[in-house]
């Protein structure tokens, strides 16, 4: 007997016939012979929902009463899930995520996994029950609190549980058919693919691809957990990630894996900023104490009649605010002469581990750029990505001009959302 995780997202359980379908497959893979452990997000746009109720509420909610509020959403679609099982004739039982052992640091609203121990999961499923786990959530070790995993964790808690239970697969149900070359809503042309590498799917996934989260891949590369990527909506067979191809047949590597594009970023300009040792150092330790990520970072020449230079960097939106505030009171510390905010930027990253060996790549990148008339900002590259800032407007225009340049575009069947998330 195999144990299979499973996760479906808020699309999936969008509603009470979505719940009912979704309990029919996973008592289909109980009656395949498999323990089944199932981690589920908050029903469609439950917590989007709740974070707005919280806002009229309280402009500034306390951290550890909003992730009391938030992980509401998936104790309702677990509490759901469990009883339409039980219709079907089988057992089921739901845990929180404290109960499941998910157990995290202290930051709320944004905790890490710091260890997984599914002691009461493995009692239900010796029991011959199926677990039903809430996602998105865990206790803190210190305090004991309920923490949240932030956007996108429910991902995160399935490989958890997937690692920590030793299981076969991670199964990742979405509103697509899995992985594909771009998002299917921007480019109606996309392909599917069979089989992606760890590598390629954490530069997708950081680059902006929706479905997959980066911290989920970056947990199943270190503990080596095949993810497979399907569809809830359809039988179809999905994406396979994993560190090799899955099965008989061996998939060869694509030269270029994907375009991601991502329009949640704004980036920020430190003008007049002195070009000496350290200054940048504190730059980037301000943003750091405030606790935000930055992504690209570009940095001006000096101008050789004023010894000063411009640093650019992009975040998440949602940050721009506190990293502007965090900058102004540092403000004589560092010795720049004004901030520049712009949150109308888009992101295009072009990822594959076989450019690194064929030269051309970043020209035809570029070419297909320029062709489209598309203006770039930013650039930043690694070993297997080359990603650009543009304006959000040219963003679609953009990726699909990109898709088209590498050979992406599939002759067939147009890539299908069947929920209209990607989620």
């Amino acid at each position: 007997m195999g144990l299979v995780v499973q996760k479906y997202g808020g699309s999936s359980v969008a509603d009470a016939e979505g719940i009912k379908r979704v309990a029919k497959r996973i008592v289909e893979a109980k009656k395949n012979g498999n323990q089944v452990v199932v981690v589920v997000s908050a029903m469609g746009d439950t917590t989007d929902e709740l974070i707005d109720l919280a806002e009229q509420v309280s402009p500034m909610p306390a951290g550890r009463e909003f992730d009391m509020l938030l992980t509401a959403g998936e104790r309702i679609s677990m509490a759901l899930l469990a009883m339409a099982i039980k219709n079907l004739g089988h057992e089921a039982q739901s845990f929180t995520g404290s109960q499941a052992g998910v157990i995290t640091d202290s930051v709320h609203n944004k905790a890490r996994i710091i260890d997984v121990t599914p002691g009461r999961i493995r009692d239900s499923l010796d029991k011959g029950n199926i677990a039903i786990v809430a996602g998105f959530q865990g206790v803190s070790q210190d305090k004991k609190d309920i923490t949240t995993l932030g956007r996108g964790g429910s991902d995160t808690t399935a490989v958890a549980l997937a690692a920590a239970l030793d299981a076969e697969v991670c199964e990742i149900y979405t509103d697509v058919d899995g992985v594909f070359t771009a998002d299917p809503r921007v480019v109606k042309k996309a392909k599917k693919i069979d089989w992606i590498s760890f590598e390629d799917m954490l530069e997708l996934a950081a680059s902006g691809s929706k479905v997959l989260l980066h911290r989920c891949v970056e947990y199943a590369r270190r503990y080596n957990i095949p993810i497979h990527v399907r569809s809830s909506f359809s039988g179809l067979q999905g994406t396979w990630v994993s560190s090799e191809p899955i099965g008989d047949k061996k998939v060869e590597q694509a030269i270029i894996s994907g375009v991601a594009h991502d329009t949640s970023e704004a980036k920020i300009t430190v003008v007049g900023v002195p070009d000496k040792p350290g200054e940048a150092a504190a730059i980037f330790r301000t943003i750091a104490d405030a606790e935000i990520n930055i992504d690209m970072v570009v940095q001006n020449v000096s101008a050789a009649s004023t010894g000063l230079t411009d640093i650019s960097f992009t975040l998440p939106k949602t940050e721009g605010r506190k990293a502007i505030d965090a900058l102004e009171r540092n403000r004589a510390g560092i010795g720049f002469d004004s901030l520049r905010y712009d949150d109308q930027i888009g992101k295009i990253s072009l990822v594959g581990a076989g450019m690194k060996t064929n030269p051309g790549v970043t020209a035809s990148f570029f070419e297909a750029l320029s062709n489209a008339g598309v203006n770039i900002e930013l650039i930043s590259t690694s070993e297997i990505r080359i990603s650009v800032v543009t304006r959000a407007d040219d963003v679609p225009e953009a990726v699909r001009a990109v898709h088209t340049a590498f050979g992406l575009d599939s002759d067939t069947d147009e890539a299908v959302v069947y929920g209209g998330t990607g989620r």
